[in-house]
């Protein structure tokens, strides 16, 4: 199985997940596996909804309304 390395993780972050890993009963690496493992099943499954989405639309957006759809999401 592949390792993976990251380097210069904040004190806090690192303070974090071995509270959360704890209150888990997991070991801080098991922690961020999970996490990951969570972050990732939920992106794709939003991005299996937008591509869904997109199939079933009769008409493409306009750049326009791509951008004044970013637009009304920032603050």
């Amino acid at each position: 199985m592949p390792t993976l390395t990251i380097r210069n993780v904040p004190t806090e972050t690192v303070k974090t997940l071995k509270s959360l890993a704890r209150r888990n009963k997991r070991s801080m690496e098991q922690e961020v596996r999970e996490l990951l493992q969570g972050f990732l099943a939920e992106r794709r499954s939003v991005l299996e909804q937008i591509e869904t989405s997109w199939a079933d639309q009769t008409r493409r957006p306009t750049a326009k309304e791509v951008e004044s759809w970013i637009a009304t999401g920032r603050p």
